[in-house]
């Protein structure tokens, strides 16, 4: 037969608090609340990896790009960059730009993806974070941003030759990635293996002028600066009864506009883009002073160009 206690809890709770007052001890306190667990710092404001974009085949300047996901990516080229002349616009990834990001456009991987850029010239490798469209010139395989430049060491490089290669980081370095900090950069790519990757660069590309992008919105509207450099030896610019200096192109009347106010430059539209210049200058020589400005607002290697403005 189970006993039953439950008349005697009354008694004994009231004989242990008898004993306690009696023996001048006190009755402990109340357990404290746990004090609220804050988010680190990295955390707040966090761009989302989810869900991942791939996207149907788009077409940009007469080529279509078809993105993928590809896993073993690795591929060797050129590199650009672009920075505070996109500052807060949106990203094909749906993001805001943000220039000391260390973020990336590319054509075809999913967005986003990470990948590792190898400057070939010094061997530097980064973890990026891809969540943007382009170059759409093809003379390059991908454009950084300003922060994944400056972290690689290619400010002012102008096109550089580069290794880009599909990873897969560990969290947490895509959660200081998505929160627009920066990783450690991986070990220095051996001399030998950096020669063998140079051997497989194509000829370093001339000026290429930016294609229009697609009215679709899986491409952002802005487009990102040419910022390869002529080759030596290069033909010169045919004679013409003018001369430019091209710094940009945007499909965005406001972008380019923005920009040619900020460094003192026109918005000149032409083949359904707005491109920043200078001039026009009536000779090849006048024209340097456009390159002199441009370089002082930051665009190095800008070139010159016959004017085509009617």
């Amino acid at each position: 037969m189970r006993s039953n206690n439950r008349g005697m809890l009354p008694v004994l709770a009231g004989a242990m608090t008898l004993l306690v007052s009696c023996s001048g001890g006190e009755q402990p306190g109340v357990p404290p609340a746990p004090a609220p667990i804050s988010r680190p710092v990295a955390q707040r404001g966090m761009v989302a990896d989810d869900p991942v974009k791939i996207g149907a085949a788009y077409k940009v300047g007469g080529t279509t790009y078809t993105p993928e996901d590809a896993p073993n990516y690795d591929v060797v080229g050129y590199a650009g960059w672009y920075g505070e002349e996109l500052a807060g616009g949106d990203t094909a990834n749906g993001e805001a730009f943000v220039p000391s990001a260390i973020t990336a456009a590319h054509r075809t991987l999913p967005l986003p993806s990470y990948v590792e850029v190898t400057a070939l010239d010094t061997g530097r490798t980064i973890v990026v974070r891809v969540n943007d469209r382009g170059p759409f010139a093809n003379s390059r395989i991908i454009d950084l941003s300003r922060g994944a430049a400056e972290q690689l060491g290619l400010i002012g490089a102008g096109a550089a030759p580069v290794r880009v290669r599909r990873v897969s980081p560990p969290d947490q370095e895509r959660v200081a990635l998505r929160s627009h900090g920066r990783v450690a950069e991986r070990l220095e790519t051996p001399p030998a293996l950096l020669k063998a990757l140079r051997e497989k660069l194509p000829r370093k590309p001339a000026f290429t002028a930016a294609a229009p992008a697609p009215a679709t919105k899986a491409v952002p509207k802005p487009m990102l600066r040419e910022t390869s450099p002529p080759l030596a030896g290069s033909a010169p610019v045919p004679m013409a009864k003018s001369y430019v200096v091209q710094v940009a192109a945007f499909s965005s009347r406001a972008r380019a506009q923005t920009l040619a106010t900020r460094i003192g430059a026109q918005a000149v539209e032409g083949a359904g883009l707005w491109r920043v210049r200078f001039g026009p200058y009536p000779t090849q020589d006048a024209a340097q002073a456009g390159v002199r400005a441009a370089a002082s607002g930051g665009f190095e290697n800008a070139r010159i160009m016959a004017n085509d403005a009617p």
